[in-house]
């Protein structure tokens, strides 16, 4: 299975690639993480925001993998615990289908794509920077895959 990271926001700080790609290199072939970046507007004084976002959205949704299962990260979306998602992650693992997560910008998802999602998901109840996200993420990512696989990393 695949699972794609479709993310607004490109040049990222150093410590959010880093961490990123920790997680991502930990998990195998069958359960790979793949991130796609979206270049994010340019947020300058009097920016057209509306604008911006929905720009972004139609990016995000040009990069959605055919056929895949969409899951936007809202902060409106199910809240799991890490058992929950390793169950999901199972699930979807045994279907074989691609999983494409949305991430938002500063001022979160284009309605276009909450409307696309199949289903909506949230990290936390507190608002997580956008960049920190896909750290989050990914190591959420992995930890459900190592309850999956019954690995020490979950204690």
């Amino acid at each position: 299975m695949q699972i794609h990271i479709i993310a607004v926001g490109d040049r990222m700080p150093e410590w959010v690639e880093a961490g990123y790609r920790e997680y991502a290199k930990r998990l195998p072939r069958e359960c790979r993480l793949l991130l796609h970046e979206i270049p994010a507007g340019r947020r300058g004084k009097g920016a057209d925001l509306a604008r911006l976002m929905e720009q972004e959205g139609a990016r995000q949704l040009a990069a959605l993998p055919p056929g895949a299962r969409v899951v936007a990260l809202d902060r409106t979306g199910k809240q799991m615990d890490t058992a929950d998602l390793a169950a999901q992650m199972e699930k979807r693992m045994a279907q074989g289908v691609p999983l494409a997560l949305l991430v938002g910008g500063p001022e979160g998802l284009a309605p276009a794509c909450l409307q696309r999602a199949d289903e909506r998901w949230a990290l936390s109840k507190l608002t997580l920077a956008h960049p920190l996200v896909r750290v989050v993420l990914a190591e959420q990512l992995y930890r459900a895959w190592s309850i999956i696989k019954r690995l020490p990393y979950h204690r």
